[in-house]
């Protein structure tokens, strides 16, 4: 069966390192869902967070190529511990004067902002796991969606690890 894996990797930054972890999975036949990439708590360090798919025996399959990668100093599969996961979505929506205020309330139920205003249109910047980003979406369909960006899934286990 085919789960949702959230996999981060610690690895030295330097350049060609992101294409190194990116090709072994295209190599490998396995899927990247979201890769995000950003400075670590370690100097020298950055991490990698990404969303795949498969089963348990993909994910060791994963696991144990990234580490072949001279780069890669640890991988730990986060999904597999309690973790907080976020996204962050902008969204440029339709906004002629009359729709507006149905717009904000929308966006006010999700505890999102309105972080750009033109004469037609709203740029909504929403944060939450992937199904929150993926209601607000659902909801600002019928206006009008101009443009759309998200940057995929960052994460941490949680507690003291």
């Amino acid at each position: 069966m085919n789960l949702k894996h959230t996999i981060a990797i610690l690895v030295n930054d330097q350049p060609g390192v992101l294409q190194r972890v990116s090709g072994l999975f295209g190599r490998r036949g396995f899927n990247i869902e979201s890769i995000t990439v950003g400075a670590s708590e370690e100097p020298g360090l950055s991490r990698m967070v990404i969303v795949t798919t498969g089963d348990e025996h993909t994910l060791e399959q994963i696991q144990k190529q990234l580490y072949k990668i001279v780069d890669v100093i640890k991988v730990i599969d986060v999904g597999s511990n309690p973790m907080v996961g976020r996204e962050l979505g902008l969204i440029k929506v339709s906004a002629e004067p009359s729709t507006r205020p149905e717009i904000l309330g929308i966006v006010e139920t999700f505890r999102a902002a309105v972080v750009d205003i033109s004469p037609a249109s709203l740029i909504v910047q929403v944060v939450g796991d992937t199904e929150k980003i993926d209601a607000m979406i659902e909801l600002l369909k019928p206006y009008g969606i101009r443009e759309l960006s998200r940057t995929g899934v960052t994460a941490l286990t949680r507690g003291s690890r």
